[in-house]
């Protein structure tokens, strides 16, 4: 089966990891790596009782795997073992790339060559010898029943990408063990190397193939806002599966012994469900070949199927039990914490002073150059500088979710990660979720009987505006479907008293056969509805010029929110010209209220 072991030009890619009983799902996992280009997998293990060691000795007698026995001294727990023998290991020191990862983590290579091969191309060419990859965190799925099914195909619902909570990493990097000392998430710089000219060598990237910020080099764990990217990779961690096969898991423990680790309130941490995410399904074809000819061999279909069998037998068995039933309940009641309640708390409590007293010399020295030198932007999507405050499209609202509901100026909004960006999820908690045109949207409106809001959103503002007047008509515009669909739901729930005088529709502004800045859908909403005033809530859905095109017979006032002083500028510059030309001015003095109000001073 050699035909099945990768080839790179990069030389030897090394996967390391450690397990314990880990049979049902060792050869999909091992399938899937070799699958995505891992020309060298190691294995260690302790304490197996399913057959997970002999299985990947016979894997190594097929030149397929590496595994050595996990030999563990007094005091030291399974997993810094594993790495303290890898540390060692020959076969370590001799490759040229190493991953350290677990047995419920699938690497997923997003780079647009699908394989570790052209990603590590790219990295060599931007002149990095690290990529940093972050977790998805995947969750159950809401499936309950345990299953022989292919891991990756079988949970596909995830958190969603800027859940920060979910953004631990693990680093693929040039491997030297004079320089490097592993670790389960990242390598650190030997002590004696600290002050000497190696950290300067170091060109880590992160999953989207962005320079990592100087910190990294030294310290961290997980990903920040500046520093996260999955397009070129993403490590999916499946650390839950079906609610069967986590109460399996809590039965065998875990690596690190840790002292009931898989209780209910890790469940709610990682079975996390809100988006959908099947991009590692691009390497499904070639593992399920790879997994195809592992099966083929007599003693590994045995030992799987056998493993399978076994587990099953222990699963039915421990139904029976009333722990099994009061785990089971505890799960499905954990199951309903919104993503906005979970804990994650760090594996240490964070201490300031120590993390500065442990600093070295170099670290400090970086950290002292000014911060636009070290620090990379926002990632895209975090803030809502242009004033929008939802996520880009599509919006996966499949499956009933978990989720708070907050009073915002006496509206009650859900507080949902799949749609809200994560300054206005923050908003929506604090119950100031655009507070501020909330507060002053009737003084807008004032004399307009009907009114046109284009790029609305959820719809907040017009509710708050037909709550708030007794005659007021307001067509709720959005292309995003979703979010109409969403501001219906806020709607219902706020009493549905206002529903005759909120107007929904998630029709285009631009029609089809429309050229140029032309617009079939807008003019129709103006000739049909025939508004007093225009909002325009998302200035990218009508732009200026489109707007120029249009015939403003029945309007009186266009108002234009603003998030900041420079974006008021802006949309001034922009919607100024065409709206005077059309014989509107603007009223300056309105703008201290968050938006720029243009009035028709001409008939």
């Amino acid at each position: 089966m050699q035909h099945l072991k990768p080839l790179s030009r990069h030389g030897s890619v090394m996967a390391v990891s450690m397990m314990k009983d880990e049979a049902p799902f060792l050869l999909e996992w091992i399938a899937h790596h070799l699958a995505v280009g891992f020309t060298d997998i190691l294995v260690y293990t302790n304490d197996c009782s399913d057959g997970t060691d002999t299985m990947l000795m016979r894997l190594e007698e097929l030149g397929l795997a590496h595994h050595r026995r996990n030999l563990i001294p007094d005091g030291v727990k399974p997993q810094p073992s594993a790495l303290n023998h890898a540390q060692n290991e020959p076969l370590v020191g001799a490759c040229d790339w190493v991953l350290v990862l677990d047995a419920d983590e699938f690497l997923s290579v997003n780079h647009p060559s699908g394989q570790l091969e052209g990603m590590l191309d790219d990295a060599v060419a931007r002149g990095g010898n690290g990529v940093v990859i972050t977790w998805r965190i995947f969750g159950s799925g809401g499936v309950i029943d345990w299953s022989r099914a292919p891991v990756t195909e079988t949970y596909t619902r995830a958190a969603p990408p800027l859940w920060n909570k979910g953004w631990g990493v693990k680093t693929l990097f040039k491997f030297d063990p004079e320089y490097w000392k592993l670790g389960i998430h990242r390598p650190t710089i030997k002590t004696r190397l600290l002050k000497t000219g190696f950290p300067d060598t170091i060109r880590w990237l992160n999953g989207a193939g962005q320079p990592m910020e100087d910190y990294f080099r030294f310290r961290g764990w997980r990903s920040i806002r500046r520093t996260l990217g999955y397009d070129w990779a993403q490590m999916n961690h499946y650390a839950v599966k079906s609610l069967d096969a986590y109460a399996l898991r809590r039965l065998r423990g875990n690596v690190n012994n840790k002292t009931d680790k898989y209780n209910a309130d890790y469940w709610s941490l990682q079975n996390r469900n809100e988006v959908e995410d099947r991009a590692i399904l691009r390497h499904a074809p070639a593992r399920a070949r790879i997994m195809a000819e592992l099966l083929g061999d007599p003693v590994l279909n045995r030992l799987h199927h056998g493993a399978c069998e076994a587990i099953e037998a222990r699963l039915a068995t421990y139904r029976q039990t009333e722990a099994y039933q009061r785990l089971r309940d505890s799960l499905i009641a954990a199951s309903q914490v919104p993503i906005t309640r979970v804990q994650a708390r760090p594996p240490k409590a964070r201490d300031p002073a120590r993390i500065a007293a442990l600093m070295s010399a170099v670290e400090k020295q970086a950290s002292a150059r000014p911060k636009p030198d070290r620090r990379t932007p926002t990632v895209t999507g975090w803030a809502v500088d242009d004033g929008d405050p939802y996520l880009p499209p599509p919006h996966d609202l499949s499956g009933d979710m978990p989720c708070d509901w907050v009073v915002n100026h006496d509206v009650a909004l859900p507080a949902d990660a799949r749609v809200l960006r994560p300054e206005a999820l923050a908003a929506v908690l604090a119950g100031r979720f655009e507070r501020r045109n909330a507060r002053n949207i009737t003084s807008y409106l004032d004399g307009c009987a009907r009114v046109l809001d284009i790029g609305a959103g959820i719809g907040f503002i017009p509710i708050q505006a037909v709550r708030k007047s007794q005659t007021l008509i307001v067509m709720v515009q959005d292309q995003r479907a979703a979010l109409i669909a969403m501001g219906q739901t806020i709607a219902r729930r706020d009493g549905g008293a206002h529903d005759a005088r909120l107007k929904w529709v998630d029709g285009p502004l631009r029609l089809p056969g429309d050229a140029g800045d032309s617009a079939g859908g807008l003019a129709a909403y103006l000739r049909d509805f025939r508004p007093a005033a225009l909002r325009i809530s998302r200035p990218r859905d009508l732009p200026p010029a489109m707007l120029a095109g249009q015939t403003l017979r029945s309007l009186r006032r266009v108002i234009v929110p603003f998030a900041s002083d420079a974006q008021a500028d802006e949309l001034r510059a922009g919607y100024g010209p065409v709206l005077a030309q059309m014989g509107f001015a603007e009223i300056p003095a309105r703008a201290a209220a968050g938006s720029l109000q243009f009035d028709k001073t001409t008939s």
